[in-house]
């Protein structure tokens, strides 16, 4: 499905935010996973705008979104910008679904405006700290990016295999090199956005001290094999968020709105179907 003629964008904080619009009914608002683009969405696009009217914003730095305005310091402030974007559409109310980053900001935008947003999808994500461990090796690698002005092909090995499930090569091979691809050809000039953005996402909040104040409809999935956000950070925000549904999605690592298409589908019309009418 070609998406070129649904793209529009508008300026914020002086900088051109890009995104998607294509459909008709309620309002869902995606939010896409760092190093990745809106694009990520297109098998649930191409299913739920059918009966929804999907808003999907490329990240700064991402996609079509220029780099990462001045003013930009944390998962607040994009929370900010994308209901500017929402303001921007005249749409009062709206859902947020959101991978990996999208569902930190998306967590951020609900606690911001509880009256606007009506139901939450967090997938493949962790909105408390981020462990100790992991912030350091991540930041390691932001390090090397920033020193090489670009993605060196060892970090490639590395970075690749975190999105993914095991044997991703074999089993979605196209899928595989077409993001280590992505990563050999970041431009020079983007990598000051990524490197500040890597910062942002992995030296986050802890959001989870707010996490009573999340009362709308969660919906919380994990892939099994997903190893940046594993199950039981999916549990533990299952367990804080009074409500929430929490869903395994089975042979996906993280990033399973490409893995794992018609089951991700399926639970999102199903979740949809329960709180919203279209």
């Amino acid at each position: 499905m070609n998406f070129s003629s649904y793209r529009n964008q508008i300026t914020v904080d002086n900088k051109c935010l890009n995104y998607l619009d294509i459909g008709d009914g309620p309002v869902l608002l995606f939010g896409h996973s760092y190093l990745w683009d809106s694009q990520m969405w297109a098998p649930q696009l191409a299913h739920l705008s059918r009966h929804y009217r999907c808003i999907v914003p490329d990240l700064w730095g991402h996609g079509h979104s220029d780099p990462i305005p001045d003013s930009t310091h944390s998962l607040q402030h994009i929370a900010d910008q994308m209901l500017t974007l929402m303001d921007t559409l005249k749409v009062e109310t709206f859902s947020v679904i959101g991978l990996s980053v999208g569902g930190m900001w998306g967590a951020e935008l609900a606690l911001k405006a509880p009256t606007r947003v009506t139901t939450l999808v967090m997938m493949g994500c962790f909105i408390g700290f981020e462990p100790e461990v992991s912030r350091t090796k991540y930041y390691n690698m932001l390090d090397i990016i920033k020193a090489s002005q670009g993605v060196p092909a060892p970090l490639i090995e590395q970075i690749a295999p975190l999105f993914f499930a095991k044997n991703a090569a074999q089993n979605t091979p196209e899928l595989f090199a077409h993001f280590k691809q992505s990563l050999a050809e970041l431009k020079p000039e983007l990598v000051e956005t990524l490197f500040r953005l890597g910062k942002i996402i992995f030296g986050r909040r802890d959001t989870m001290e707010e996490v009573e104040k999340l009362t709308l409809p969660c919906l919380i999935m994990t892939g099994l094999e997903d190893s940046v956000r594993p199950v039981l950070e999916g549990y533990l925000m299952h367990d804080a968020i009074d409500g929430s549904e929490y869903i395994h999605i089975p042979n996906a690592g993280h990033i399973s709105s490409l893995e794992q298409p018609e089951f991700i589908n399926e639970q999102l019309t199903n979740f949809l179907n329960k709180h919203l009418k279209p």
